[in-house]
């Protein structure tokens, strides 16, 4: 026997004022009147928004290359950020960090400052939304409070939207993490406790002046410079491969290109290093072969089979982090 159907109800002619639909939970009826659940109506299109992935979150921010950087490389780092509308007069300074304690995604210190964690899940596919709706809930944060994730609105602000793209971004690579605390030495409780496993856990890590995305750090076997790079993916591994076939791809002697990885749509080639080789000692090398890659970016001439064989091997030692 045939299951009777329910009787049609003509749905409720939707009600908005200025035709915007704000946004409720999944489960609860839309707020455009159609009778169905949020996440069947207007829902579906902000899900779709949220859960699509940019690729290159930082594009267009000032140093692109240390924003990947600090987000995937630097244990323990920080950066003055400048906002474009200047800041409010209950908030002293806005500041980045690589991680903070607990993973708190964001903090208002006593003071009033805000220190905006970089290392943190987030709720959608985009990183700079994320970090700017953290940023904005910060700012208005009761001083002396962490600030939880949230969800951002698809349509929200971006630190494209907020950040000045005139200021200068220079990051700062401390050896632990006790810019957590105005006085380490006071921290208590869990604080402290953090405060100390995440410094007990931190490489050595440094930035090479002048070159942009370019970081040292020290392991127990060897160390390693990671650097992140701009240039379009394809083009730097033909360069790569150019200089890699001529021998010239590494950075002194008994240093050696192993290989590189992708990182929020950025390629990022390492370099093995032996273990006396310091920061310092990696600067000149650096921007020597920074010389070489722009004459290599600059060739139009189809690889040779060397030149091929040398790329195949750089892409099949190659990972994506994000």
């Amino acid at each position: 026997m045939a299951k009777k159907r329910r009787p049609q109800t003509k749905a409720t002619k939707p009600q908005l004022a200025d035709g915007e639909v704000p946004v409720v939970g999944a489960r609860e009826p839309c707020p455009c009147g159609s009778g169905r659940r949020y996440k069947a109506c207007h829902g579906r299109a902000a899900a779709q928004a949220v859960t699509e992935l940019v690729r290159r979150p930082f594009e267009g921010l000032p140093g692109e290359a240390d924003w990947v950087a600090l987000r995937e490389l630097v244990p323990a780092g920080t950066v003055s950020l400048t906002l474009k509308d200047g800041l409010p007069e209950d908030v002293p300074a806005v500041t980045l960090a690589t991680v903070l304690p607990m993973a708190w995604p964001a903090l208002r210190r006593d003071n009033g400052e805000v220190l905006l964690g970089l290392q943190n899940d987030t709720a959608s596919g985009d990183l700079s939304r994320d970090l700017a709706d953290t940023l904005q809930r910060a700012l208005t944060t009761e001083p002396g409070s962490p600030v939880d994730a949230g969800r951002p609105d698809p349509e929200g602000p971006r630190l494209q939207d907020l950040l000045d793209p005139d200021a200068a971004f220079t990051p700062v690579v401390h050896e632990g993490f006790d810019f957590w605390v105005d006085d380490a030495e006071k921290a208590t409780g869990e604080v402290a406790a953090s405060l100390e496993r995440a410094n007990s856990a931190a490489i050595p890590t440094a930035r090479l002046n002048g070159t942009e995305g370019a970081y040292w750090c020290e392991t127990p076997e060897k160390n390693h410079l990671r650097w992140v790079m701009t240039h379009p993916e394809e083009q730097l591994l033909d360069a790569l491969a150019r200089l890699h076939a001529a021998g010239r791809s590494t950075l002194g002697e008994d240093t050696r290109l192993v290989g590189s990885f992708r990182a929020h749509g950025l390629t990022v080639p390492v370099w093995d290093l032996p273990r006396g080789m310091s920061a310092g000692d990696c600067e000149k090398p650096a921007a020597e072969f920074a010389e070489r890659l722009a004459e290599a970016l600059a060739s139009a001439a189809p690889l040779s089979a060397e030149e091929r064989k040398a790329r195949s091997g750089l892409t099949n030692r190659q990972v994506t982090l994000s």
